[in-house]
């Protein structure tokens, strides 16, 4: 007899609240606005022909193609292990989770209560006060601010997601330069550790030829500076190779000791395997996730305009109470115990000297300034491939002609020792020679390392390494 009444005012109370949410449901709907930002995109690159279209994923693990094994384990182990990486990750789980903060918002608040109370007075006799009461409150989205603020957290999350593709994508491109670094100083120093042997040949030939009488103590104290100023350059190579040891560690995450007997032994510098085959433009800028991060935020700060617009504007607030009170636990169950109650209201702002329209024209001004990020992110996009493409280019063309002279300064050396020995040329001959051969050897190996950086950078600057 006593639970009829009470699930009859159940139903009138969630009747009510299922109706008021149908219909916020239908007024809090806010279209999207469209981005004014607009950048000149040009149809093809002009520092290289355009070639068949390369898809993103063909760039995602582009370290692979300079078939380096450790290379690749050294990318890998930095784009999980990395603190800048962890760092992103933890602001991606930050923004997503503020996301589902900003989504619950759009759904009532229900909360209950219960609590048991023993009053006692004089001489009176104590009595008891059981109370078991059940809140939901409701916002109504009419003029769409939650709504918008949903939106515009679900921007900065997606915001969040692309900056950490760019954290990996420069992090990525670190390692690769970083390795780069480190084989071609390691290469470096074994050339100028043979033409070290090659000038101590030299020196002690010419000392045997002045104590012959035949040559002076000039060309000996030549042979020896020439052989000092090689052995001088060890140390210095010998340094960027650690350093460049200590860089990988950090980047993978580990102290900067920890590669350096993985590292001790050399190995060629790594050269990417085949031509890249370039995307349009307007592709290059959808696969970067620094442009992307820019766009979102952009789509972030239009929903933070239209927010602060609809707060200009009368909120709608429902709530409702269902309880029961008595004084023992058994009258609990009673009709006498059902105490419950609807309220709405409405709230409008008459007077705020200004403060909601200040607050409007600063979101209008944060949207300006993420456009013009956007424009700006676009454009160094656009730069950050001409420069790649025009540096691989002429590297390449660098590279090749370091290669002949090189070829020909170790033939020079060759022959000037050779006559050296014979006693048909001077011995200033041979030093220019051998400083000629040092460098051109010496190029050779900078400019390959040159070619092989400018490929990490392009491939940085088509978005490549995007996880």
């Amino acid at each position: 007899m006593t639970a009829r009444p009470t699930k009859g005012a159940c139903r009138r109370l969630g009747g009510t609240l299922l109706t008021l949410a149908a219909l916020c449901g239908c007024a809090a709907h806010v279209p999207p606005h469209a981005s004014s930002v607009q950048v000149a995109v040009p149809l093809q690159w002009s520092g290289a022909d355009l070639g068949s279209a390369a898809g993103h994923a063909t760039l995602v693990q582009w370290w692979s193609n300079f078939r380096d094994p450790l290379l690749t384990t050294l990318v890998e182990q930095a784009v999980l292990n990395n603190t800048r990486v962890l760092g992103a990750q933890a602001a991606l789980r930050q923004a997503r989770a503020l996301r589902d903060a900003t989504a619950a918002a759009l759904w009532p608040t229900l909360y209950g209560t219960a609590s048991a109370q023993r009053n006692h007075s004089g001489e009176a006799a104590a009595n008891n006060n059981f109370n078991v009461t059940l809140d939901a409150a409701w916002e109504l989205d009419v003029f769409g601010a939650r709504r918008s603020a949903l939106h515009g957290s679900q921007a900065q999350a997606q915001a969040s997601a692309a900056s950490l593709g760019d954290v990996q994508v420069s992090i990525a491109a670190e390692v690769a330069l970083a390795y780069i670094l480190l084989r071609s100083a390691q290469a470096r120093l074994q050339i100028a550790s043979d033409n070290l042997a090659d000038q101590q040949e030299t020196l002690q030939l010419t000392l045997w030829r002045v104590q012959a009488g035949l040559l002076s103590s000039l060309e000996a104290e030549q042979a020896r500076a020439a052989a000092g100023q090689t052995r001088a350059q060890l140390p210095s190579l010998r340094t960027s190779i650690e350093q460049s040891s200590f860089a990988l560690a950090v980047l993978t995450g580990q102290p900067p000791a920890s590669l350096l007997t993985l590292l001790a032994s050399a190995a060629p510098v790594p050269q990417a395997d085949g031509a890249l085959a370039l995307d349009i433009p307007a592709q290059t800028l959808r696969q970067r996730p620094d442009v992307r991060a820019a766009e979102f935020q952009v789509n972030a700060a239009q929903a933070r305009v239209v927010q602060a617009d609809a707060a200009r504007r009368p909120s709608f607030r429902l709530g409702g109470k269902l309880g029961l009170s008595a004084m023992t636990l058994g009258d609990l169950a009673s009709a006498a115990a059902l105490a419950r109650s609807i309220a709405a209201s409405v709230t409008a702002p008459l007077f705020d000297a200004g403060a909601l329209n200040a607050q409007l024209r600063a979101q209008q001004a944060e949207l300006e300034q993420a456009e013009a990020a956007l424009q700006a992110a676009v454009i160094t996009a656009l730069k950050e491939v001409e420069d790649a493409l025009v540096a691989l280019r002429n590297d390449r063309e660098r590279h090749l002609h370091l290669q002949l002279a090189a070829e020909a300064a170790a033939n020079a050396a060759l022959l000037a020792r050779q006559r050296y020995a014979s006693g048909l040329v001077d011995f200033q001959t041979v030093l220019e020679t051998q400083r000629s051969q040092r460098n051109a050897q010496d190029s050779v190996v900078s400019a390959n390392a040159d070619v092989s950086a400018d490929h990490v950078r392009l491939y940085k600057a088509l978005g490549g390494g995007w996880l």
